[in-house]
This record gives structure tokens, C-alpha cells and sequence, in this order.
């Protein structure tokens, strides 16, 4: 990708990866690298999935390192689309520079694990349907 200022080449970062994990209680997307229009498809595909899980969704950013408006309009889309506050994993500065720009950060809760104890996994909010059924005596 070239510079227009100064005809320079600038070296791509690493390619972006979209890997989804789906789990009883939420489904986790882990993006890497550049999220941008090259794994558009990897990232709707994830949305797809996390749509019809029908579960609370988390989002691990910690490893982007750029995302487009390709990227961001997913996580809206999601946001928008799944159960519960999409909880966004991490962020680096640039994505969380651009939910805070685009209001999207509004729809979804951003979440700092770097000194949790849970490995990265944040419990989610139970929902009521969740509750065992009571025992009966």
C-alpha cells in the first residue's frame, strides 16, 4: 500500500483472522490482526453464527491491530442482532477510538480483562431462564 504523500511502501500488518467459539452461555468471536474488507466474509459468517446461538455475545479484540468501517459496522450489526450487551474484549486503541466516534460504543459494553482472574472470560449476566427449576420435595 502506498503512500500518496510520499511513494513509500508501507508493510501490511498481519492479515486479520475471525475465529468464532460457540459455548452454552455466549459465543466468543477472537479477531486478530487487520480486520478489514479481506475477511468480511469470515466476519459475517461469525455474526451469522452468533445470531443463531441466540446466547450473549463477547467479542475479544486484544490482537487487532487496525480495523475498517467494515469491521465496525459488523460489530453494530451484532450489537444489534444478539441477546444481551455485545461485550467487547479489550480493544485496542484504534477500535476503541472509532465505537467512541461512530456511537457504537453506546451499544456495547467495553471490557478491560489485562488483570482479571478469569483467563479472559468475563462471566456474563445470567438470565432469568437460567435459573434452576426448584427442587421439589
Amino acid at each position: 500500500m502506498a503512500d500518496v504523500n510520499s511513494g513509500e511502501e508501507h508493510p501490511r500488518g498481519e492479515r486479520g483472522s475471525v475465529h468464532t467459539l460457540l459455548e452454552s452461555d455466549r459465543t466468543r468471536i477472537v479477531l486478530s490482526g487487520e480486520v478489514d474488507v479481506s475477511v468480511s466474509a469470515e466476519l459475517t459468517d461469525a455474526v451469522a453464527e452468533a445470531e443463531a446461538a441466540g446466547v450473549p455475545t463477547q467479542v475479544d479484540a486484544k490482537h487487532v491491530t487496525f480495523i475498517d468501517s467494515s469491521g465496525v459496522a459488523l460489530l453494530a450489526r451484532l450489537a444489534s442482532r444478539t441477546p444481551g450487551r455485545v461485550q467487547i474484549l479489550n480493544p485496542p486503541e484504534v477500535l476503541t477510538f472509532l465505537l467512541e466516534v461512530t456511537r457504537i460504543g453506546e451499544l456495547v459494553e467495553v471490557v478491560d480483562t489485562s488483570g482479571d482472574d478469569h483467563g479472559g472470560a468475563i462471566p456474563l449476566p445470567r438470565r432469568p431462564d437460567d435459573d434452576p427449576p426448584d427442587a421439589i420435595a
